[in-house]
């Protein structure tokens, strides 16, 4: 695998992905902002790719441990290798199908940025980008039946989503016994329809659900403050 190095949250983090395929954006930056996680709690990703997303939840919240679940061996050693250098030992990957984790019960938080575009889209060229991006029937029950039978009891899990398909979120939630989930819009910039939603329930909760005031991510000159502290500084987005 050819590989490129770069940064994440503004250079706090050494970051190594693949020159192919899929690459990382904005998403996994943001999710790992939302995930309430404190020190020397047990978090899992699913699709973690080369690890952005847990590089970036190491370097916020200190003592954590955790694991990345990836499908592509080549990509889960490549996340391994960049949580050791950044020095975040405590976090692991391993390369396994989400659906059939090899892992048990324990976890207080899971995440995960799930492929979101339906098999009859058409489809990219490259393999690896057409792996991340494409959800065959189903995947997303999987992944969600999958996480929330690892997580603990009232442990949350968060998903970053198309705002489309958020009938189809709430549904595969609760099927796995999720609840009171908590619904962040990202738009795009003021005035203008949410593309994506970061949403976030919890394992046995039945408390109502919650739509909230939501993210403005670019402004006139580029990212708004608030997007730009997460992204850059790498603060918390409190759900």
């Amino acid at each position: 695998m050819i590989v490129t190095e770069g940064t994440l949250l503004g250079g706090r983090l050494r970051y190594r992905q693949s020159a192919s395929g899929h690459r990382t954006g904005i998403e996994p930056v943001l999710l790992a902002a939302a995930i309430p996680a404190r020190p020397g709690e047990r978090v899992i990703e699913a699709g973690t790719g080369a690890g952005a997303g847990l590089l970036c939840l190491g370097h916020r919240v200190a003592g954590l441990a955790g694991v990345g679940v990836e499908r592509d061996p080549a990509l889960a050693g490549l996340a391994a290798a960049n949580f050791h250098a950044n020095g975040l030992d405590g976090i692991g990957a391993v390369a396994a199908d989400i659906a059939r984790l090899p892992l048990a019960v324990g976890f207080h938080h899971a995440f995960a940025n799930p492929p979101w575009r339906d098999v009859a889209d058409t489809a990219s060229p490259d393999p690896g980008r057409r792996l991340a991006h494409r959800a065959p029937a189903g995947l997303l029950a999987a992944w969600v039946g999958a996480l929330a039978a690892v997580l603990r009891a009232r442990g949350s899990i968060t998903l970053i989503l198309p705002a489309s398909s958020l009938s189809d979120t709430y549904a595969v939630l609760r099927d796995a016994g999720c609840g009171a989930c908590r619904v962040l819009p990202l738009w795009p910039r003021a005035g203008r329809a949410a593309k994506l939603v970061i949403v976030q329930a919890r394992k046995g909760a039945r408390g109502p659900d919650a739509l909230l005031p939501g993210l403005i991510l670019h402004g006139a000159t580029g990212y708004t403050g608030e997007a730009e502290a997460i992204l850059r500084d790498g603060t918390a987005l409190v759900l």
